[in-house]
């Protein structure tokens, strides 16, 4: 075995052991079984319509994602690039710890528009940064929002727009290219991230939920930033910091979870139908092999 599969296999090892641990700490936490119930018993109808609010972020996630790579001179059919960003969410949440998603797709747009690495792999990083920075806008919204969090409304819009600006300067001083659609790849993302929030909605009323929904909306949002943390295929972390955020809005811990859980089962359902993109198709082609993996590192 060469050093890099070690690290690979070492790395697996310890998310999977990092998962269990959040895990560990969520039961500890919460009723287990008071959460079973709520998902025995949620409403199936607001469940789906959660799925599809959920699939429907995804369909203007790969939209925004089209706009950063028509930025970089990829103008490609939509529909292609759907097909794509399904693959690709498939990869991320069935086979985490290897190429990944966003890998493949530089991968495969290097190999078929021969475009360098460093680009394809800045746009993928700045697709997920625009995220970030969707979360950060609504986030700022909600906090004016809650009378718990005792900031002033000057404060985090005062802090949107100037970390707008600079986020902006950054962009335009040293990738100047991705700059190009801006603003609508950034209506985009906060078209996502409310569409998510709506599927949050949705799963909070499968069970008539009648109490103030900013305070779950908000934390939801505090827990997908904690989503980088390296747990195997993203399981547990979102739970794990609901649980910590209910203490602070005195939020029901059970139901937050409940909350967590069904959103992370959700996208993962949403992320089943690029099976066929990987197994049956023979538009994309097979993962690449460990000496594919190094010309594409030597290009970076």
């Amino acid at each position: 075995m060469d050093k890099k599969k070690a690290i690979a296999i070492l790395k697996n090892v310890l998310k999977v052991g990092f998962t269990v641990l959040i895990i560990v700490l969520i039961f500890r936490k919460i009723d287990f079984q008071e959460v079973k119930k709520l998902l025995v018993t949620s409403n199936p109808w607001f469940i789906a319509a959660a799925l599809l609010i959920y699939f429907c972020s995804q369909i203007l996630a790969s939209w925004r994602l089209l706009s950063l790579l028509k930025s970089i001179g990829l103008d490609l059919p939509f529909l292609f690039n759907f097909r794509l960003y399904l693959l690709g969410m498939f990869y991320n949440v069935f086979l985490p710890g290897g190429v990944g998603g966003d890998g493949y797709k530089v991968y495969l747009l290097r190999k078929r528009y021969q475009k360098p690495t460093r680009t394809l792999i800045m746009t993928m990083l700045l697709d997920r940064v625009s995220g970030l920075w969707a979360i950060g806008a609504i986030c700022a919204a909600l906090i004016i929002m809650i009378p718990r969090i005792e900031i002033p409304a000057v404060w985090p819009i005062l802090a949107l727009g100037l970390g707008t600006a600079l986020y902006y300067y950054i962009l335009r001083r040293f990738f100047r290219e991705h700059t190009t659609y801006f603003l609508q790849t950034h209506l985009k993302a906060i078209g996502v991230q409310s569409l998510q929030l709506l599927a949050v909605i949705c799963i909070l009323l499968s069970h008539n939920f009648n109490g103030k929904f900013s305070p779950y909306l908000f934390s939801f949002l505090v827990s997908s930033l904690a989503t980088i943390l390296p747990t195997f295929g993203g399981a547990g972390i979102r739970e794990f910091a609901m649980t910590h955020t209910s203490d602070f809005f005195n939020m029901d811990k059970n139901l937050a979870v409940f909350m967590a859980f069904s959103f992370y089962m959700v996208s993962t359902l949403a992320a089943f139908p690029g099976i066929y993109y990987v197994y049956k198709s023979k538009e994309f082609g097979p993962m690449p092999d460990d000496q594919e993996v190094k010309k594409v590192e030597d290009d970076i």
